[in-house]
């Protein structure tokens, strides 16, 4: 697989389609593990108690909702992960390319603003998913008059509703993407030959950790943009600030990790799996057949 230091460039619309596959692709095989992640961060000390770790949620959920119950919320989040996905990994590439100087190297400050641009961008698709997912996730929690179906859940949330918490979202994706990518191109340095390829199985390793090194430091933001985003929330909650000030003092500093290892467990092959797909379209486009 060819080091993103080639001369040559794919177009930015075929950046957007490789990395657009790239999360359909990812996002199926991990969605399992983000349904056992939100039930987790969504379930407060003061309330009752439904779940007492990863496997007990996984095995409670399969056992009240079947198998397909994993999966609920797939459709409308891959519909939404082809934009978010297309956008963070197209404008990081992007981004790097238009960064590097005329020897075709990359200083770290600037993969770092490059990684900040991504996440910044793909809140914009980011956002809208992110909520309908996890209103579609908690569903089978609500009691069976209150459920609702997902064109249900984005009609009751309009266009205003779909970025509730957006500060939230930001405050986790673009210090995620400012980790992310630098930490998945400089692990890979260490794999990559004398022509600068990365074979198959170093790309998931370095992608994987890298991912869930950046998703279990940014977990505190995840759960408070969880909190915000569950049904009923700007009833509890005035904003980020409250939320957080109140997750504290009700569930003290623990409550901000909530979730971590499901988090990081889907974050880790989630991205493995999307830069592997997207690093291999790339290397076929450019005519390398593969990686």
């Amino acid at each position: 697989m060819s080091s993103s230091g080639t001369k040559k460039q794919i177009p930015f619309f075929q950046k957007l389609a490789v990395g657009g596959v790239a999360g359909v692709v990812g996002t199926s095989c991990v969605f399992p593990l983000d349904m056992v992640k939100t039930r987790l961060q969504s379930q407060m000390s003061s309330g009752p108690r439904l779940y007492n770790g990863p496997m007990q949620c996984f095995r409670m959920i399969v056992a009240k909702e079947g198998a397909g119950g994993l999966y609920r919320g797939l459709l409308p989040n891959l519909i939404g992960v082809i934009p978010e996905k297309a956008i963070k990994l197209a404008a990081n590439d992007a981004l790097r390319e238009l960064f590097r100087d005329d020897q075709g190297g990359l200083s770290l400050p600037k993969e770092i603003l490059a990684g900040a641009g991504a996440g910044f961008f793909q809140v914009i698709a980011t956002n809208p998913m992110e909520i309908t997912k996890i209103r579609l996730q908690m569903q089978a929690t609500l009691p069976e008059s209150q459920r609702q179906s997902t064109m249900n859940v984005i009609r009751s949330l309009g266009l205003r509703g779909m970025y509730t918490g957006t500060p939230a979202t930001l405050a986790r994706d673009v210090p995620y993407s400012i980790l992310f990518f630098p930490g998945y191109s400089n692990l890979r340095k260490c794999f990559e030959d004398e022509n600068g390829d990365c074979g198959i199985f170093a790309t998931l390793f370095c992608g994987g950790t890298a991912a869930a090194a950046a998703a279990g430091i940014c977990t505190p933001m995840d759960v408070i943009k969880t909190r915000l985003q569950v049904s009923g929330a700007s009833e509890r909650y005035k904003g980020a600030v409250d939320c957080v000030k109140k997750v504290y003092a009700e569930e003290g500093a623990g409550a901000f990790f909530k979730g971590a290892v499901p988090r990081m467990s889907v974050s880790a092959p989630l991205f493995g799996i999307c830069l592997l797909f997207f690093e291999m379209q790339k290397a076929y486009l450019l005519g390398s057949g593969g990686p």
